[in-house]
């Protein structure tokens, strides 16, 4: 069990709530499983869902975080 005592950040939503072809939000940059899972996310995922948002406003490939913690 991962105990996290960091705060969770807050949500990077931007109210521009518009997935692209790829599944990924064009205001957040957080893909459609990622926004609807955060709130069960804890911090330490939540902080690597943000640094895989900023890949991907970069024009990086960055996978959805879901993909690999929540079984198919």
């Amino acid at each position: 069990m991962n105990v996290s005592n960091s705060p969770k950040p807050v949500s990077p939503c931007v109210s521009i709530c518009a997935l692209d072809g790829d599944d990924v939000c064009v205001g957040c940059f957080r893909t459609g499983q990622e926004i609807s899972h955060w709130g069960r996310l804890d911090a330490d995922r939540q902080v690597e869902v943000l640094r895989r948002c900023q890949r991907r406003m970069a024009g990086e490939l960055a996978p959805c975080l879901m993909d690999e913690v929540v079984p198919g």
